[in-house]
């Protein structure tokens, strides 16, 4: 294991492209994950030629090798609740298998009014019910906890982050997956790597050691963005208390297809897979224009938080 970055790419990166698209778009980014059955899942962000994002399943006996659905799964809804907000699209999701054996899905809504955190739900990956808007606008980077904790559910999501406003982590709660409030800062931007915002990844996996979040990082800099990862655990009894986090990043565009696209140098984890054995599969946007896969051992994640960890400011 690097003592800073536990990840290694699959020598098949990028696994999806463009070129391998069913259907004429601009690109492929940003998918959530989750295994269903013996099957892995990929919900890929797809930007069409007129650069609104809708959603389409792709299907994979392995994990490396994907089929994609021809053609899109999650489009805007044309309701007159949902609808006003996704008349742009619906981007970056992520996929939390809940106790009650429904699949939640948040993804941003994205609207003349700005982007606005929504959540859907399925079983079978057939049907899909969208169940709340669940935030104001601008807001991103919804993800849901796979439990209740002290009877609510609990969401991360990154309200602002525009026009000054600081973009830090919070945590909202929940009696019904509807309402949500009581929202508290988790995590915030500093000096260094991560300092313009801050936005959750993947869903939180529950470890020995806590709640293991893997987040995004933006910095500002002469060139444009860089968009890398971090990793933070937090109190598995109130997440809402940071146990520790790795002062570095721990993974970030370093391949041509992370560093060369419609937004370069981006790596955008939306997809967190652990296998039995304690491997973890990240998927993860690159260059807002391809799909790569990096694996890790989940004990090193662990590990690289807890060696380099610093405390929240008080």
């Amino acid at each position: 294991m690097d003592q800073f970055c536990p990840f290694r790419r699959c020598e098949a990166n990028p696994i999806i492209r463009r070129e391998d698209m069913p259907y004429p778009c601009n690109t492929v980014f940003n998918a959530a994950a989750c295994r269903f059955g013996d099957t892995y899942l990929l919900l890929l962000r797809v930007e069409d030629l007129r650069g609104h994002s809708h959603l389409t399943l792709a299907r994979s006996d392995d994990g490396y090798r994907f089929r994609i659905d021809p053609k899109p799964w999650i489009e805007s809804a044309d309701d007159p609740v949902f609808g006003p907000y996704e008349e742009y699209g619906v981007e970056d999701p992520r996929i939390t298998p809940m106790a009650d054996g429904t699949y939640a899905i948040t993804y941003t809504a994205f609207s003349r009014h700005g982007p606005r955190a929504a959540i859907g739900r399925t079983r079978d990956f057939e049907t899909f019910e969208r169940v709340a808007l669940a935030s104001e606008v601008p807001n991103k980077d919804a993800v849901l906890f796979p439990e209740k904790v002290a009877g609510d559910y609990l969401m991360l999501d990154r309200p602002g982050g525009y026009h000054g406003v600081p973009g830090s982590i919070w945590l909202q709660r929940s009696p019904d997956l509807v309402h949500w409030g009581r929202g508290r800062v988790v995590l915030g931007p500093e000096p260094g790597w991560g300092s313009a915002k801050l936005g959750a990844s993947s869903p939180p996996v529950r470890t020995g050691a806590g709640w293991l979040v893997l987040y995004h990082g933006v910095r500002s800099t002469g060139a444009g963005v860089l968009y890398r990862v971090g990793a933070m655990l937090l109190d598995p009894d109130d997440p809402e208390r940071v146990l520790g986090y790795a002062p570095h990043f721990i993974f970030g565009p370093e391949e041509p297809y992370e560093r060369t696209g419609d937004v370069p140098n981006v790596v955008f984890p939306c997809g967190m897979v652990v296998e039995p054995d304690g491997t973890v599969k990240l998927y993860y946007g690159a260059a807002d224009t391809c799909i790569g896969l990096a694996e890790a051992r989940l004990d090193d994640l662990v590990r690289v938080v807890r060696e380099g960890c610093l405390p929240p400011e008080p």
